[in-house]
């Protein structure tokens, strides 16, 4: 399972409603990250990726589009073009849990809405949630919250909101940059704790599933 190579997941919403849409999609590797914003059509802030990189250590490209289903369709061509032929692994932090999640399901409702096919059919799926929840002793089972807590530095910084909830309002309010740091900030903690994991659980501990759909 270590052979293969980290991809973390995230997305921002605005909100948790079947009616509620995408407004960024995020994916962190070791060497940079690929984030996907959806401007509603809204002009964005001059410079906004180069802005976003003089205050990242580690870069990130950025795409904006003008609505979902333009986000959806860069999303799902950046996934068959540069993830899917690949040795990775997909990684989320409550993206798809035995009884639910978040991330995988709410992306599974949209792109149904926009008649978009399923993107992760070659990639296997690791839920971070799972290993924290049986294998590590937190206080807490929320992603920063347990970055907090076992790792502590840096990406806390980061991360312009205390509260996911902001992310609904920032993107309403067109605050586009310090959305996208929240959701970059949410991919580097997801993956650095897939990281953590590995480093002290056996294979054994993981569940790998594959999100090959029944009918492609």
């Amino acid at each position: 399972m270590t052979d293969l190579k980290t991809v973390a997941f995230d997305i921002e919403t605005t909100g948790f409603a079947t009616t509620d849409q995408l407004t960024v999609v995020g994916f962190d590797a070791a060497i940079s990250s690929r984030v996907f914003l959806n401007t509603g059509g809204r002009t964005s802030p001059p410079k906004l990726e180069q802005r976003l990189n003089e205050e990242l250590q580690t870069p990130i490209t950025l795409s904006l589009h003008d609505s979902e289903a333009a986000l959806l369709e860069a999303m799902t061509e950046f996934v068959g073009s540069t993830l899917a032929d690949q040795e990775v692994k997909l990684v989320a932090y409550n993206g798809d849990t035995w009884n639910g999640g978040f991330d995988l399901p709410f992306l599974r409702t949209r792109l149904t809405v926009h008649n978009l096919g399923w993107p992760f059919a070659e990639l296997p799926y690791v839920e971070v949630l799972d290993i924290f929840e049986s294998r590590f002793n937190t206080t807490g089972d929320t992603l920063d919250g347990v970055y907090e807590e076992l790792i502590g530095a840096g990406l806390g910084d980061l991360d312009p909101f205390t509260d996911s909830a902001a992310a609904v309002t920032a993107w309403e309010n067109g605050n586009f940059e310090q959305l996208v740091l929240h959701n970059v900030a949410d991919i580097r903690r997801t993956r650095a704790l897939m990281e953590l994991a590995e480093r002290y659980c056996s294979k054994s501990d993981f569940s790998m599933k594959s999100l090959d759909p029944v009918v492609n």
